[in-house]
């Protein structure tokens, strides 16, 4: 059962139900909802060992571009301007080039967001100029070992891919993120990893680390032991060289999100939530403001009026820059290497099998499905009876999403699939019987 989207009143009550409507909750008080996650394919031109997707979402058809308006207008109606929506799959860049922007258009004339998440291999730079222009705000890019790409052994050598994708962006006024999922065996190497976005943070901009979930699916189900945020929180300020506030401000429910924020200038970091008290009142005091990554100046110019507006808040503000020039200064240095803010976030998925109510309750990461906005593990939890079900679309017309050329049902509870409609260990049982279909069952 889909628990209601939460509109800023039902989250606002949830957080205060379950404790975490605290002076340095975000949720509710700077933006009505973290993000929501728009997926326009299920299709993947890869198949990672840690896939949240179904094993056999390559034989989902498309939702029709009407289809993905309505779900970007019910978004607006829900949450209002300035919401972030993430447009992803499957890989978004197998939708045409015409569908992206038409999607991009309209989440722009409802004054929302945009976020193209995609493991690049298709997102060249003629593609993200255009969805520049159409109003994209951010890419994200999502690169790591468990893509298995041929000829990248470690995440050190997957930076060569990440250097070639951050330029794609370059001089496009796109913002570039970068997502990866972490577990035992790529643990290791996010202090060198975090090194490298402090290197870039001219451009890099947000650093998300996911730690992987057992959603049923994929090849490999599990994170690991060693694979903690405990764990991932010490590599981070490994690689930034400097201890990082990652409890001075909440994104909903601490066991989902851990943020934090860096300034970088030539290599060299500071913490940029290190006096909570501080952190705390300017979020306070300024939650009535617009805060548009999309408008970095105008953005930067409202704060600073809301500052002078308030002497003691501007004075203490000023201090604390004081500090953090001199703790940089060598960095701020003519050629000394880019200067930026970082954002670090740990996000923990829940195990499908292991669904907590109170985190789904302040959930901040919702997904616009079929059956409307929930939250994202609740949807993974339920990809195949969400995606796979018949349904009519917003003119009424009748659509079967499973309805791909080669693909028969023979009960209601079982489908046989081609060979290359099989993801994880779907295909790979495909591939040991030496079968060019499998039998599904639903489970």
């Amino acid at each position: 059962m889909a628990i209601p989207p939460p509109s800023t009143g039902h989250l606002r009550d949830a957080l205060v139900r379950h404790d975490l409507w605290t002076a340095g909750q975000t949720a509710t008080r700077r933006w009505a909802i973290g993000c929501v996650s728009l997926e326009v394919t299920q299709r993947c031109n890869l198949d990672c060992t840690l896939c949240y997707l179904s094993e056999h979402a390559e034989a989902t058809r498309d939702p029709p571009l009407a289809e993905l308006l309505h779900r970007v207008d019910e978004i607006a109606t829900t949450y209002g301007p300035l919401t972030d929506v993430q447009i992803s799959g499957g890989d978004p860049t197998l939708r045409s080039k015409a569908d992206l922007i038409a999607v991009v258009q309209r989440i722009r004339m409802h004054g929302m967001r945009s976020s193209l998440l995609t493991n690049g291999i298709l997102a060249r730079r003629e593609l993200l100029a255009a969805l520049a222009q159409a109003g994209l705000t951010d890419v994200v890019f999502h690169v790591d070992l468990t893509q298995r790409r041929k000829g990248y052994a470690s995440e050190t050598a997957l930076n060569a891919l990440r250097a070639e994708y951050i330029d794609r962006a370059r001089g496009l006024g796109l913002p570039v993120f970068f997502n990866t999922t972490v577990f035992d065996g790529n643990l290791h190497e996010v202090p060198d990893l975090v090194r490298f976005f402090v290197r870039h943070a001219d451009l890099v901009r947000f650093a998300s680390f996911q730690l992987g979930a057992d959603t049923g699916r994929g090849i490999v189900r599990e994170r690991g032991t060693g694979a903690t945020a405990a764990a991932l929180i010490d590599a981070i300020q490994r690689g930034t060289g400097v201890a990082l506030s990652f409890d001075t401000l909440l994104a909903g429910h601490p066991s989902c999100n851990r943020t934090a924020m860096a300034v970088v200038a030539g290599g060299r970091c500071v913490d940029l939530l290190s006096d909570r008290a501080l952190a705390t009142e300017v979020l306070q005091r300024t939650a009535g403001l617009v805060a548009d990554r999309s408008r970095p100046i105008a953005t930067g110019f409202a704060f600073a009026l809301a500052a002078l507006r308030e002497p003691d808040l501007a004075f203490r503000s000023l201090r604390w820059a004081l500090r953090a020039v001199w703790q940089l200064r060598g960095g701020l240095l003519p050629g000394r290497g880019p200067a930026g803010k970082l954002t670090f976030l740990v996000h923990s998925f829940m195990d499908a099998a292991d669904l907590d109510p109170a985190r789904l309750d302040t959930c901040v990461f919702m997904a616009a499905t079929p059956q409307g906005l929930m939250p994202m593990c609740q949807f993974n939890a339920r990809r195949d009876e969400i995606l796979l079900a018949p349904r009519s679309l917003p003119d009424g017309t009748p659509w079967d999403p499973a309805a791909r050329r080669g693909v028969s049902s023979t009960t209601a509870a079982e489908r046989v699939y081609p060979i290359k409609f099989l993801k994880g260990r779907a295909r790979a049982r495909a591939l040991v019987a030496r079968s060019g279909q499998v039998r599904v069952m639903a489970e």
